[in-house]
């Protein structure tokens, strides 16, 4: 049985999607501030994980990741209706964040944290995308791998800690922003 090594990962990237033949920029992680992860654990994307933990640090990258291999195609089964009682706070319905465009975090029955896109505010329902902001696109990386290392025992634990419900700043965004990383560098879901 082979062993995985994980190694302590830190990526400067440009991110951007591909979708019918169009080029959007979406995010960057610049060196001040890169992305950084743990390989091995499913902190980021397989296939993103699998183009960057075999390079070094210092290497460069360029690869697309087709959709399939992202959030999956766009399903407009995942557009629903909402009644507006899921969305009042202290008796009166929340209008000053359930707007069109906005990102609501919301649970699954299961006590799962997802988010949903506010399409439309109607008289009894509020009508929420539960696709992936990126579901649909083939997502372009190119940047450089700043630090590729073993992750020490301490690195390894402070994951475990986090993925058991400790904190490392995510809780804002619910661990899955939308608009990549959480913008505290623990590498705690987003696009990756």
């Amino acid at each position: 049985m082979e062993t995985v090594e994980n190694k302590y990962i830190t990526v400067a990237y440009k991110l951007y999607t591909i979708e019918d033949g169009e080029k959007d920029f979406v995010e960057e992680a610049n060196a001040e501030h890169p992305f950084q992860f743990i390989s091995g654990l499913g902190m980021t994307l397989e296939t993103f994980e699998g183009q960057i933990k075999d390079l070094k640090a210092g290497d460069k990258f360029d690869f697309t990741i087709p959709a399939s291999g992202a959030y999956g195609e766009y399903d407009n089964d995942h557009v629903i209706d909402l009644p507006k009682e899921v969305f009042i706070i202290e008796g009166k319905f929340d209008s000053e964040r359930v707007v069109e465009g906005a990102i609501i975090p919301l649970m699954t029955a299961e006590g799962q944290r997802i988010n949903g896109s506010v399409v439309e505010v109607k008289e009894d329902v509020v009508v929420m995308d539960m696709n992936h902001p990126l579901a649909g696109c083939d997502l372009n990386f190119t940047g450089e791998v700043m630090v590729s290392r073993p992750a020490t025992n301490e690195e390894l634990a402070e994951v475990a800690r986090m993925m058991s419900g400790g904190s490392c700043g995510c809780d804002s965004c619910g661990g899955d922003c939308g608009d990549g990383d959480c913008g505290d560098g623990c590498g705690c879901g987003g696009c990756h």
